[in-house]
């Protein structure tokens, strides 16, 4: 294939995906909220770019992801936004620069791993399929990890302040709750995508042979 043509074609699939995203950031769909933390389903799109698209596109979409929940933080914020916007103070306690570094880095993180597990997965001999249910599922758990503990490192007394529990016990809330069904719903999601898109996405030449 062309190596223009694959190339915009790649950059009309960004486009598709960056606008998936925004969708879901502006509807319920994306951002649930549970107390003091939300259920995401976020974290799919970003995945599923990092598969298909390679490492680049899916730090592209983990930086969506990451735009998307400062702007969330900031415009519609609720009593731990300051973990996610530099711009909002809560209860006395001011969002600074870890703010950003939680809201984007482990999403960026995400897109980025997603494909080298992937890939690596692949190498063992996995079909593509178990690949990207491997991906999917281990990288939502690292992702939830890196987020919360980060906020643990850089926000621990405010954060169990303005929740009203410590950051320990949101830990293993988030992981034993909320954690697990996202994990449960990526590696679900993205392995049937994947096998749905496959046809397509051969023909584009974007999949490993």
């Amino acid at each position: 294939m062309n190596r223009n043509k694959k190339r915009t074609q790649k950059l009309t699939l960004a486009a598709f995906f960056v606008a998936i995203e925004i969708l879901m950031a502006v509807t319920p769909i994306g951002f649930i909220p549970v107390g003091a933390i939300n259920i995401t389903t976020m974290h799919l799109p970003v995945i599923l770019a990092g598969i298909i698209l390679g490492p680049l596109y899916g730090a592209l979409m983990g930086f969506v992801f990451g735009l998307t929940s400062m702007l969330k933080a900031t415009f519609a914020p609720g009593i731990t936004s300051f973990c996610f916007s530099p711009f909002i103070t809560i209860g006395g306690v001011h969002g600074n620069f870890w703010s950003l570094f939680i809201a984007f880095v482990p999403r960026i993180t995400l897109g980025v791993l997603s494909f080298y597990i992937y890939l690596a997965m692949r190498r063992m001999k996995r079909s593509r399929v178990t690949s990207a249910a491997v991906s999917a599922g281990l990288n939502t758990l690292i992702h939830t990890l890196f987020v919360m503990g980060s906020i643990w490192l850089f926000f621990g007394s405010a954060y169990a302040n303005a929740a009203g529990i410590g950051v320990g016990a949101v830990i293993i809330t988030v992981l034993t709750s909320n954690g697990i069904l996202e994990i449960i719903l990526a590696s679900i999601v993205i392995p049937a995508l994947v096998r749905a898109l496959k046809p397509a996405m051969e023909r584009m030449g974007f999949y490993d042979k």
